[in-house]
């Protein structure tokens, strides 16, 4: 079952990792993917292979908090490198069951490294860890660059937070344990193919999967939560990144790891600031939809500004953000027109 260059992605059926699934096909790796579908949807599996072909990469269905599994799976594949996606992601939900956060996204990640670090008298793994800009929260100036504060305002990016010192004080112990960290902005868009997309559960979290729910009429309108913000139009402004941009540095982070290098903390943002009147101008424009929507009173704990300075990607990793917010927009609206019910 060894695979040459294969890479392991806790939560690999996922948004983000479905995606990095490609990019890492397109760039001759073997993707295991291991996902206990709480978040994702096995049908994505389909599309993939439809993609990339029934070979191009395995699946396991099983829990990143199992350890046992994670072994397996290292040792079955040859494993070289583990990108961690695997983790809950609801802001909201984080702050009605932050137990239920912390037990899992952080065992998780404790789950990898024990599994790593078990094989690593015979060879070491390299680790890719999803990390968040809501780490930083509300931020002293923008852009916002990896020596920022660190200031999360919920459970979920404590969550981010612990994570990341936990790697540290690993490497630490075990300065061959080498990781990179990768704090990325705001992903949106699909895959150009309109094949594989994000799919929320329920109402969703962000504004991009409401505007395009919106746009196929499944929602009546959007809510946008302040309009006295100190920004140009009165709306927040965020770092809106194409969720292949976001795949392909994933990608870049295995290579810099696989080369050698030593462990870093990287964002990964377009560094250009949106607003959210901006994105639905540019989305109806990209679908030719009209995109209903009311100004609301602000949410607590949200902030005017966050984008990123992502110098560190271009001069560490040699990653740029190559897709603009017209092309986010109109994979998106590919996707979700294609499938308005996502993958059912």
């Amino acid at each position: 079952m060894t695979k040459p260059n294969a890479v392991l992605l806790t939560g690999g059926a996922g948004y983000i990792g479905s995606h990095t699934a490609i990019s890492l096909v397109q760039a001759g790796y073997f993707p295991v993917l291991l996902d206990n579908f709480c978040n994702s949807d096995r049908r994505v599996l389909g599309r993939l292979k439809q993609l990339l072909g029934d070979q191009a990469f395995a699946v396991q269905e099983a829990d990143a908090c199992d350890q046992s599994q994670i072994v397996q799976l290292l040792t079955s594949f040859d494993v070289t490198a583990v990108i961690h996606f695997a983790a809950l992601k609801a802001v909201g939900e984080s702050v009605v069951q932050p137990l239920r956060y912390f037990e899992n996204n952080n065992q998780a990640l404790l789950s990898v490294l024990k599994a790593i670090s078990s094989i690593a008298k015979d060879r070491y793994i390299h680790l890719v860890y999803s990390s968040s800009a809501t780490v930083y929260g509300d931020p002293d100036q923008v852009p916002i660059t990896e020596s920022a504060a660190l200031r999360p305002t919920n459970p979920y990016a404590w969550t981010k937070v612990i994570g990341e010192q936990i790697i540290l004080a690993q490497q630490q112990a075990n300065p061959s344990c080498r990781a990179v960290i990768l704090r990325y902005f705001n992903p949106v868009g699909a895959h150009e193919s309109g094949m594989i997309g994000e799919q929320p559960q329920g109402v969703p979290n962000n504004l991009m999967p409401y505007v395009q729910q919106v746009a196929v009429r499944k929602r009546e309108y959007l809510s946008v939560f302040g309009q006295d913000w100190p920004t140009p139009d009165g709306t927040g402004v965020r770092d809106y990144l194409h969720v292949m941009d976001l795949a392909e540095g994933h990608v870049k982070a295995v290579d810099y790891l696989l080369a050698g290098e030593r462990s870093e903390i990287i964002n990964l943002g377009t560094g250009t600031g949106r607003s959210v009147l901006e994105l639905i101008r540019a989305f109806s424009q990209a679908s030719g939809q009209d995109i209903p929507y009311r100004f609301t009173p602000r949410r607590p704990g949200d902030i005017a500004v966050c984008y990123a300075d992502s110098s560190k990607a271009v001069s560490v990793l040699g990653w740029r953000a190559q897709r603009g917010l017209e092309a986010m927009c109109t994979d998106a609206w590919r996707w979700q027109s294609g499938n308005p019910d996502g993958y059912v």
